[in-house]
């Protein structure tokens, strides 16, 4: 710069860079949500697709499901972001919303148990990195 004035390339206006644990927790939360929302997507266009179980306390219709795991995955999206950005509430919102979309997965293993263990797992993994960078 002419000026001797070096402007700020990093793009974060939450407050700084991200470090690589946040970096990784953010990926990992968006990846959870595309999940959730591509089951979502699933659940509503297709319910066929999913088993139904015949004693299940937790039976919903599957486009209720469908409905509940888009929303679920679209504040996973928004949260993952968050933190991706640096926000001040990222952090915060991101283990919220993964344990929710932890319990949200557990009710759903009846029908399609190895998507919902799956993610469970990347939630889990989520809920241990940003406790950590918290505390």
């Amino acid at each position: 710069m002419p000026s001797g004035v070096r402007q700020d390339t990093t793009g974060s206006r939450g407050g700084g860079q991200v470090a690589a644990p946040a970096m990784f927790v953010g990926v990992a939360l968006v990846l959870s949500g595309v999940l959730s929302v591509l089951q979502g997507i699933t659940g509503i266009a297709r319910d066929r697709l999913y088993g139904v179980p015949l004693h299940y306390e937790y039976r919903f219709d599957l486009t209720t499901w469908g409905w509940i795991h888009l929303i679920v995955g679209i504040a996973l999206l928004v949260g993952g972001f968050g933190v991706l950005r640096a926000m001040s509430w990222g952090r915060s919102a991101g283990i919220g919303l993964a344990a929710i979309s932890l319990v949200t997965q557990f009710m759903f293993i009846p029908y399609y148990p190895l998507w919902a263990i799956s993610v469970m797992t990347l939630d889990l993994i989520v809920l241990w990195a940003l406790i950590r960078l918290v505390t």
